[in-house]
């Protein structure tokens, strides 16, 4: 930043027009992202993300606290463009969330409007020093669904089949099938067991935190940032494993209590002494053996000073472009014309064909209102199909969603292995030479397993004409669709079917084939392009 000389700073306090343009720049950003500020405030009402209106808090007491360390700058500050650049990538970025009306994208690109603003203000030698409390913001975010579902879908795996070693190791007899953790007189789900992860964010936050505040060797702090997370899914295994052994030995009405008690904060606080405990630990191998109070710098004196320097910012010529930027994004985009949803027409899945060719459909079979309420479908359509002549039925699942924008589809490399279900094979094809399409068709060929039951599927997403295998990729398209289109409807499509004794899984997937070429053509009625 540009400041006044000491003389004229007295005049300037009340009437800085540098504060001005800074003040008319943060309320123009709030106006713009704010899309993304609402999903944040939605966000933070979850469990795993309560901790998300600290995090701007003490991102502002990294950066005050590292701003002691710069010096008063006088006269002109060079190298501002950088800012500028990032603060038009920020606004782009946030148009096109804007558009796709995905709202998490908003409020990513409202962290690097922030960072931009960092660079404007202080030019690229000094901001780019800025990065950490800038980099903290983004454990105040929601992951993106997608990884989301991906990340907690293997911590709960993992934390589970832990714990239920730890159960085996006490002679505790118990079972893990898929996402049921089963000791006889009481069954778990691994989502209620797990339920101490949703502690994981608020770790992974203070474990950054302690990692700036720690003054020891860069790869201690490397060390205390990716702890975090063993450290929580050792402890959550832990908590199972007594829970376990308290049902065990002193029954299952004994464990609400100890439920209660280790659900909350007790686990947060846990994890937070085994940090600590680490650190000094790393500290005992340290040449000079410093202690572990004087390892970390935690002086807070002078923030309010430090505070007050934004009453000497100075109208630079990039600060007033970034005000008069971000408030002309507000203009245009209020400004621009209104544009109608898009209905899209299409049959629902209620009248698809019970006949398939030679296959039969029985009717539609009805999902267990805990999972309706998971899948988030507008309208689905899960049946069996028959025929005379097949070994084995193949089960028809599609689900269809008006807005994925919220949530949106759900991968079956999630979805199944929480059902109990190993994936033991899987590969992603272009289908179309092999079966005789005149257009790229990609999809998931997969062979799972449960005990001794083998299944043989198929899977892809339906993204508006394309047919998209890797999920990543479907985000991706509908994040396109939404800007280009003003669509951010979808599809998931599933064929599975099981293999016999008998058959190889070859043979069972030609049922799949089978099943596919007669629905094909049907499929676009009831999930149009």
């Amino acid at each position: 930043m540009t400041y006044l000389n000491p003389e004229k700073r007295a005049l300037s306090a009340f009437l800085n027009p540098g504060l001005f343009w800074l003040i008319i720049a943060t309320i123009s950003a709030i106006i713009f992202y704010w899309e993304g500020l609402e999903a944040l405030l939605v966000a933070w009402q979850l469990p795993e993300y309560s901790h998300g209106p600290l995090i701007p808090i003490l991102s502002a007491f990294l950066f005050l606290r590292q701003l002691k360390e710069v010096p008063v700058q006088y006269g002109e500050v060079p190298d501002r463009t950088p800012g500028l650049w990032l603060l038009a990538f920020s606004l782009v970025f946030a148009l096109m969330g804007k558009l796709s009306k995905i709202d998490d994208i908003v409020a990513y690109a409202l962290i690097l409007w922030v960072g931009a603003v960092l660079l404007i203000s202080f030019g690229w030698r000094v901001g780019k020093h800025f990065w950490p409390p800038v980099l903290h913001l983004v454990y105040m975010l929601p992951l993106p669904g997608v990884f989301y579902y991906k990340l907690s879908t293997w911590l709960q795996k993992v934390s589970s089949e832990f714990g239920v070693w730890l159960l085996q190791q006490i002679n505790v007899p118990v079972y893990l099938e898929g996402n049921i953790i089963d000791l006889g007189a009481l069954k778990l789900h691994v989502a209620e067991a797990c339920s101490g992860l949703n502690y994981l964010f608020p770790i992974l936050s203070f474990s950054y935190i302690f990692a700036v505040l720690y003054r020891g060797p860069m790869w201690h702090k490397a060390v205390l940032l990716l702890a975090a997370a063993p450290i929580t899914v050792a402890m959550n295994s832990v908590r199972i494993a007594i829970a376990g052994w308290i049902a065990q030995n002193w029954g299952v009405e004994h464990l609400e209590g100890f439920t209660h008690f280790f659900e909350g904060w007790v686990i947060f606080m846990i994890c937070i002494i085994l940090l600590f405990m680490l650190a000094w630990i790393m500290l005992r191998f340290h040449p000079d053996r410093p202690s572990l109070p004087n390892a970390l710098d935690l002086d807070t004196s002078g923030l309010g000073t430090q505070a007050m320097r934004l009453t000497l910012v100075q109208p630079s010529r990039a600060l007033i472009i970034c005000a008069l930027v971000t408030v002309g994004s507000v203009a245009a985009w209020h400004a621009k014309p209104d544009v109608a949803q898009v209905d899209v027409a299409r049959d629902p899945f209620a009248i698809f064909p019970r006949t398939l060719g030679e296959w039969k459909s029985s009717p539609n079979i009805p999902l267990d209102e805990s999972v309706e309420v998971v899948l988030g479908a507008d309208d689905y359509h899960s049946v069996q199909l028959v025929s005379a002549t097949a070994a084995a039925p193949v089960g028809m699942f599609m689900a269809w969603y008006d807005d994925q924008a919220d949530g949106g589809t759900h991968s079956p490399e999630v979805c199944l292995p929480g059902a109990g279900w190993e994936i033991a094979w899987l590969e992603r094809v272009d289908i179309s030479e092999e079966f005789g399409l005149s257009e790229e068709f990609e999809l998931n060929r997969a062979v799972i397993q449960k005990g001794q039951t083998r299944m043989v599927g198929y899977y892809w997403f339906e993204q508006q004409g394309r047919h998209i295998a890797w999920d990543f990729e479907a985000k991706f398209w509908l994040l396109w669709n939404g800007v280009t289109k003003g669509r951010t409807d979808g599809a998931l499509v599933r064929l599975l079917t099981t293999v016999q004794p008998d058959e190889t899984e070859k043979e069972a997937e030609a049922r799949l084939k089978s099943v596919f070429l007669e629905m094909n053509s049907v499929l676009p009625r009831f999930i149009p392009d």
